[in-house]
């Protein structure tokens, strides 16, 4: 990839030796830091050199005439954090590369859409649906739903409007996608705000990662940190039931509409902290949320975790080393090293993945698969 800003932009860190040189480096580095533990061959899902993020945030500048007309340009933080005005971005999607320039040109004409806009977020997915989300330093007045109504059937696009305290949704405030994994479709919703995979190639790679290194079982699976099912509706079909936990009340919206748009029935979704379903589990807290699920009626013999970049707490940690199979994938290889302290006391790893969801960048995510010794 050839990108005018690098060395300029301070999204892409690692610019100067290719995509195949910073793969390597990403590779080596985690092999050096995770050789205390396993000396196995490390799989890998590898991303693609470019247009391969489908969840992007710019910045808008404003430049000034000496008529005081204003000129709207996209803007990163560059290296040296200053304000990098941009034209163009080379590793975002396709359909979002191509919207950009139009969209702006199209909002510039017209000073109440451009009025205090200081942000713009786009969100795509592979079934070309697009919604962008306008962001201002304004309150948000019913000439502006107008203007954007005609935006978004100039575009055919969905468009949210925000501001402190207020959130405009014209016409709805998500995005369908589809998934081919294993050959087989599956249906998600991605609801503005919640949480989504940006890389949508490597999301696919992670996910047959692991349908492909687990057996089908007979028993059970439990999932912390589900967000909206992204891998729990997949990795239903190897488990006789799932039970699922996460604490963002819009990822567990999102994870129930998931599950019936799949026309999924094994699928339990419990808006829980970690710490709070440990709790449950070990009969030290009675909850409402549960008052319908019987934990007893579970037996467990998997669990997943996709925790967030500080890993897995003192509390979870110990819960994770009593199932039999542990699934961990990780967005920060230095909180697993912490967690593989402990879980290697108890099991072994039996598989070990990177995932370049993020070329260009020091940042890698880790998958492994432990068994109990």
């Amino acid at each position: 990839m050839n990108c005018e800003y690098f060395g300029k932009c301070g999204s892409c860190t690692i610019h100067d030796i290719g995509y195949e040189g910073q793969l390597d480096l990403k590779i080596q580095r985690e092999k050096e830091r995770f050789s205390n533990f396993t000396d196995i061959d490390f799989d890998i899902v590898r991303g693609d050199e470019q247009n391969f993020r489908n969840r992007a945030e710019f910045k808008i500048w404003k430049n000034f005439d000496e008529d005081d007309n204003a000129t709207l340009s996209y803007a990163m933080t560059s290296v040296d954090k200053n304000v990098l005005e941009i034209n163009s971005c080379q590793i975002v999607s396709v359909d979002i590369q191509k919207l950009m320039p139009k969209l702006l040109e199209e909002i510039q004409k017209d000073k109440i859409l451009s009025f205090k806009l200081f942000a713009i977020e786009f969100l795509n997915s592979t079934t070309n649906d697009m919604l962008v989300t306008l962001i201002y330093h304004r309150k948000l007045e019913e000439d502006w739903n107008t203007l954007a109504l005609e935006l978004s059937d100039k575009f055919n696009i969905k468009i949210i409007g925000r501001s402190r305290k207020q959130k405009v949704i014209l016409e709805n405030d998500y995005i369908n996608e589809k998934l081919s994994i294993n050959n087989s479709t599956y249906n998600f919703r991605y609801i503005e705000g919640g949480f989504t995979q940006p890389n949508t190639k490597v999301n696919i790679g992670m996910i047959e990662w692991v349908l492909n290194n687990i057996k089908d079982s007979s028993k059970d699976l439990c999932e912390l940190y589900c967000g909206g099912g992204n891998f729990t509706i997949p990795l239903s079909s190897k488990f006789r039931k799932v039970l699922a936990t996460e604490i963002s009340k819009t990822s567990i919206k999102s994870a129930k509409v998931n599950c019936e748009l799949n026309n999924n029935t094994k699928i339990e979704f419990i808006r829980m902290s970690a710490e709070e379903f440990v709790e449950a589990l070990e009969e030290k807290r009675v909850f409402s949320r549960l008052k319908d699920i019987n934990l007893k009626d579970y037996d467990f013999d998997s669990i997943f975790v996709d925790p967030p970049r500080a890993g897995l707490d003192d509390t979870t940690r110990a819960l994770v080393k009593d199932f039999d199979q542990i699934i961990y994938v990780s967005c920060n290889p230095e909180t697993l090293h912490r967690d593989l302290e402990e879980l290697t006391k108890t099991h072994t790893i039996e598989n070990f993945a990177l995932f370049d969801q993020f070329s260009y960048t020091h940042h890698i995510e880790s998958g492994l698969i432990l068994k109990k010794i």
